[in-house]
């Protein structure tokens, strides 16, 4: 089975849609497309920014891990924590 070329076609959200989706405001949605942190364009006559679909899937995949790796690097650093004052975990009970 071949895939068409609809299936291959990107799909586009409004700027208001793609903020709900990721709970900001519309400017700060042009600000990532202008960013070059979500992929869109201006289609139309009038030109209106519409966004990519799958650029918004990237965009938070990419603040997921962000944030995990924060959260690794906060752990490691609470956990370095007794060596830097000299009390290990025993020391402390």
């Amino acid at each position: 089975m071949s895939e068409t070329p609809a299936a291959r076609a990107p799909r586009f959200v409004a700027p208001a849609q793609a903020a709900e989706l990721l709970s900001i405001g519309v400017d700060e949605v042009i600000s990532l497309v202008l960013a070059a942190r979500l992929r869109g364009a201006q289609l139309g006559v009038p030109a209106r920014w519409r966004i990519e679909e799958a650029s918004i899937e990237d965009y938070l995949a990419e603040e997921s891990e962000t944030s995990r790796r924060m959260a690794l690097w906060r752990q490691s650093q609470e956990a370095s924590f007794p060596e830097v004052w000299g009390i290990s975990s025993a020391q402390r009970r």
